[in-house]
C-alpha cells in the first residue's frame, strides 16, 4: 500500500460562473480501519482562497500550518491577501524544497482571482503544478472522481447547480472507494459569500 493511501481521501475542486466549489470526504482511517468520521481536509486561507490536502493526514496538518505562517507573513509585508496564482506558486515552492523527504500530500488549490475569475490547480508531492479550467481531483478516490466529473461537468454553472454537481460527483465516487467516504464537506465560494455544507453519505 502506498503511503498516500494510508489515511484515505477524496478531494475535488470545480469551477462555475464567477464561482468555484471545493469538496472532500470526511473519513480518517488507518488503512481499512476508520478512526474518525468528521476529519477536516479543506482549509480556508482567506475568504476567496481554499486549499484541500489529501494524502497522509499528519503531513497535511504540518503543511497547512506552514502555509498559514507564510501567508500571514505575506499579509504583514504586502498588506493584502495573496492571489490564488501566487499561493499556488508558494505551495509548489514549499513542496519542492522538501523533495528529498517530501510531505506525502497532494494539495488542491481553489480561489477567486482578479475580476472574480475562478482559479483551480493541484500539485503532486514535490510541487509540480497541474492547472485546469474545469475541475481537479486528488486522493484515493481520484479515478472514480475523474469519471464522475467528466460526465457531470458543464461550463459556466451557477452556484446552486455547481453545488449539486460537485456533491453528486463526490458521493458517487466515494461509494466506489473503500478508503474514503463517510459523508462529504462542500464549500461553494462566490464573490460575495462562502457557503459551507455537510453531506450525508453511506456509513459503511
Amino acid at each position: 500500500m502506498s503511503i498516500f493511501e494510508y489515511n484515505g481521501s477524496a478531494l475535488v475542486a470545480m469551477v462555475g460562473k464567477n464561482c468555484f466549489a471545493i469538496a472532500s470526504d470526511r473519513r480518517l482511517g488507518v488503512q481499512l480501519q476508520t478512526i474518525a468520521t468528521d476529519f477536516q481536509k479543506i482549509y480556508k486561507i482567506h475568504d476567496r482562497l481554499f486549499i484541500g490536502l489529501s494524502g497522509l493526514a499528519t503531513d497535511a496538518q504540518t503543511l497547512y500550518q506552514r502555509l498559514v505562517f507564510r501567508h500571514k507573513l505575506y499579509q504583514l509585508r504586502e498588506e493584502r491577501d495573496m492571489k490564488p496564482e501566487t499561493f499556488a506558486s508558494l505551495v509548489s515552492a514549499i513542496l519542492y524544497e522538501k523533495r528529498f523527504g517530501p510531505y506525502f500530500c497532494q494539495p488542491v488549490i481553489a480561489g477567486l482571482g482578479a475580476e472574480d475569475k475562478p482559479f483551480i490547480c493541484t500539485t503532486d508531492s514535490i510541487g509540480a503544478k497541474e492547472l485546469a479550467k474545469d475541475f481537479v481531483v486528488a486522493g484515493t478516490a481520484s479515478e472514480s472522481l475523474y469519471g464522475a466529473c467528466e460526465s457531470m461537468f458543464k461550463p459556466d454553472m451557477e452556484p446552486e447547480e455547481l453545488f449539486e454537481t460537485i456533491s453528486q460527483a463526490l458521493l458517487s465516487s466515494v461509494d466506489r472507494d473503500c478508503l474514503s467516504g463517510w459523508g462529504g464537506h462542500v464549500y461553494v465560494v462566490t464573490p460575495t459569500e462562502v457557503k459551507e455544507s455537510i453531506l450525508k453519505g453511506r456509513m459503511d
